[in-house]
């Protein structure tokens, strides 16, 4: 009997794959463990292993098809002794491949500028917008002049495309020709919508009617934007975020680094075995704090708070398409050399989506740093199942006041957000204070 080869489940909240490459092909045999294809989930690239012996009969959903369900079948393998025409055809010929015929079509590749906008439907000279207003669809140089001569738009008749009102339209209007009479042109709505402004629940094809056709392309969202899309839309309607910001001397904790790093032992070539960054102290610091404000190192559930014995900490990595927390599991524990070249890998697997689900997701908290981009400070949106998210600026010298005299000092800004239904005010405060404490006396890690 055919064996049906199935998308994987890659992840517990994988509902949809795009299907790489395919590593066999049709007529090839393989053994259970070989490597068959390769599947892009939304945050990585992952191999999927034969689990039968055989050889492939039919391959269904061609590589470079995206958005392919989980537990759809992607190809059918002959068994052991049967024949392999025989099931090949039979796959071909199955209900369940008839039902899905968009799964064996490779994705169509995006559209030109130029060969998008036919496709968009025609659209009314004057829509009705979520808002009640009416929208007149017009050209840059049409709606100047119009401007200028003191004429509403609602007013001219449109000679354009699909009733556009274009500038012929507007010199027109000057003199009186096809310039609609007031009442008629509040018929169309009460008003016009301003330039710029996007009423809330417009759809796809009234955001594009607002540009120029042929001035914008359409970049599809990939697997990884709808992800990002999607989690921290639901992050921000359902967690209730609160801020706390402090600005912590980091004076120290920079001397440190320096010494770390020059001390550091050497490779066969004189190379540094390792080299801290600020963010390996931030890291370590605000898993020390978490463990000294355990209250604060929790999910928030339904059903109960879940306290965490270990201080997992996501860090947010940036790569082609959006973002990545990979996590530093019991941060607490490891030295910071540990944390550093941990960190190195992480980023360089995760911008070649490389990493596996147990890598990047879960986590008590996380760090995102901007510091390097030299913003000063920003907040950040709780990835759930998070109760905080530390945002990070960078490290500058500013002019403090200490003992009634102004001196120079290194300070970085740093914002705690906090999911309200699990962390207080207070207590949102004291975890921010003993992450201050700690980068502000680095040696207080090294205990």
């Amino acid at each position: 009997m055919p064996i049906n080869i199935l998308m994987p489940a890659l992840s517990p909240t994988m509902e949809k794959g795009n299907l790489a490459k395919w590593l066999k092909k049709e007529g090839d045999k393989v053994k259970s463990g070989d490597v068959i294809a390769e599947i892009e989930t939304d945050k990585a690239t992952m191999e999927v292993e034969a689990v039968d012996e055989g050889t492939i009969a039919k391959i269904l959903v061609p590589e470079g098809t995206q958005d392919v369900p989980v537990n759809d079948i992607i190809a059918v393998m002959a068994g052991d002794g049967e024949d392999v025409r025989a099931a090949g055809t039979g796959a071909a010929s199955s209900p369940k491949a008839a039902e899905k015929p968009a799964a064996s079509a490779p994705a169509a590749p995006a559209a030109k500028p130029a060969a998008a906008a036919p496709a968009l439907a025609p659209v009314a000279p004057a829509a009705a917008l979520a808002n009640g207003h009416a929208r007149v669809f017009s050209s840059p140089l049409a709606r100047r002049l119009a401007r200028d001569a003191g004429i509403e738009l609602i007013r001219i008749a449109g000679s354009g495309p699909h009733g556009r009102v274009i500038a012929r339209d507007v010199e027109g209007a000057k003199s009186g020709k096809g310039l609609k009479a007031p009442a008629a042109a509040s018929a169309a709505g009460p008003g016009i919508a301003p330039m710029g402004a996007v009423p809330p629940g417009m759809s796809d094809k009234q955001i594009l009617a607002l540009f120029e056709q042929g001035s914008y392309e359409i970049v599809p969202h990939d697997g990884m934007r709808r992800t990002i899309a999607q989690r921290l839309t639901a992050s921000v309607q359902t967690v209730p975020h609160f801020y706390l910001t402090m600005d912590c001397d980091v004076g120290k904790l920079l001397a440190a680094r320096e010494e770390i790093n020059a001390a550091a032992p050497t490779d066969k070539e004189k190379k540094p075995l390792y080299k801290l960054s600020v963010n390996d102290f931030v890291i370590k610091a605000m898993a020390i704090a978490l463990q000294r404000v355990p209250d604060c190192n929790v999910s928030w559930t339904e059903a109960g708070m879940l306290k965490h014995r270990h201080s997992d900490i996501g860090v947010a990595v940036a790569m082609p398409g959006g973002l990545i927390t990979p996590i530093i599991r019991k941060a607490e524990t490891k030295t910071l050399s540990t944390i550093s070249a941990e960190m190195k890998d992480f980023a360089a697997r995760a911008r070649a989506r490389k990493l596996k689900p147990e890598e990047y997701q879960g986590g008590t908290t996380a760090v995102s740093n901007l510091g390097m981009y030299g913003i000063k400070d920003f907040t950040a949106v709780i990835n759930p199942p998070h109760a905080t998210i530390l945002a990070v600026g960078v490290s500058e010298e500013r002019a403090v006041a200490r003992a009634g005299r102004v001196e120079a000092a290194q300070i970085m800004s740093v914002t705690l957000s906090c999911d309200h239904r699990a962390v207080d005010g207070a207590l949102g405060a004291e975890l921010i204070r003993a992450f201050k404490l700690l980068v502000e006396n680095p040696v207080m890690m090294m205990a």
